[in-house]
């Protein structure tokens, strides 16, 4: 539980959504959870972003991707209790 107030260094990171190059910055922790589900879900971080990217309903797409990534790690903690 001490590991929620880690430090982590933000990453600027440019990524290609439908042909369109735009940079996006995520705490590290953010990054690799992404990754982490891409993986789990047959599919590249770049894809996932750009599902993301088109069902966002705020104007920032990391503060979308942040949203993305703890609602999965919340759904996902509730599916492995209720198990």
């Amino acid at each position: 539980r001490g590991q929620a107030f880690m430090k982590s260094s933000v990453t600027k990171r440019s990524v290609v959504i439908r042909g369109h190059k735009t940079s996006i910055s995520l705490e590290d922790a953010f990054w690799n959870g992404l990754r982490e589900i891409a993986n789990a879900q047959g599919a590249t971080a770049s894809k996932l972003i750009a599902d993301i990217d088109k069902a966002r309903e705020t104007n920032n797409l990391s503060s979308a991707i942040r949203l993305f990534v703890l609602e999965y790690v919340r759904t996902h903690r509730k599916a492995d209790r209720d198990s």
